[in-house]
């Protein structure tokens, strides 16, 4: 994988609907996640990824323990997306927290639909059943992997705000 592969992968990962929840500052955090992504050689052909991430508990670590950062059950192309986020770790100040982040249950279907109608159908099934902690993503398919990185990653920027408030009112930083 290319560093324009990743890039794109980045670039082409929209959260259609986001958890309504953040990451719990002092407990683990459970994620619902549907990824939808086009069969790039396949005309009108979409696969669903359904599972869940864990998002453990934050922890407050310094720069050189980003590179303890363990991704369970992620691939090489997760892996690869990490390194580099390491590389440039002092521009993410969010990665202040470690967490050890599991993707599990997963699933996945293929199903001959356009992707606006694949999205459409798995949004109204995320919204009718109530589902809070649940997010429908819309991705690249051969880069899945970083694309529900970059959405967890993003989770972790959008709750940092509060964790760390949440901390400094434990007195556990200043």
């Amino acid at each position: 994988m290319t560093r324009d592969d990743f890039d794109y992968a980045i670039e082409n990962t929209h959260v259609i609907i986001a958890p309504e929840q953040n990451i719990a500052t002092f407990g683990s955090t459970s994620f619902n996640f549907y990824l939808i992504s086009e069969l790039m050689d396949r005309v009108d052909q979409v696969r669903i990824r359904n599972g869940k991430i864990h998002a453990e508990r934050p922890q407050i670590l310094t720069p050189e323990h980003y590179c303890r950062l363990l991704l369970e059950g992620f691939g090489e192309k997760a892996e690869r997306y990490v390194d580099r986020l390491r590389e440039h770790a002092r521009n993410i100040a969010v990665l202040r927290y470690g967490f050890q982040f599991r993707k599990t249950d997963l699933s996945e279907q293929t199903l001959r639909d356009s992707i606006d109608a694949v999205i459409n159908r798995t949004k109204s099934r995320v919204e009718g059943a109530s589902e809070p902690l649940s997010a429908v993503i819309q991705g690249v398919d051969d880069a899945w992997e970083v694309c529900l990185l970059k959405f967890t990653i993003d989770m972790v920027e959008r709750s940092s705000g509060g964790n760390l408030g949440d901390f400094r009112k434990r007195g556990l930083i200043g």
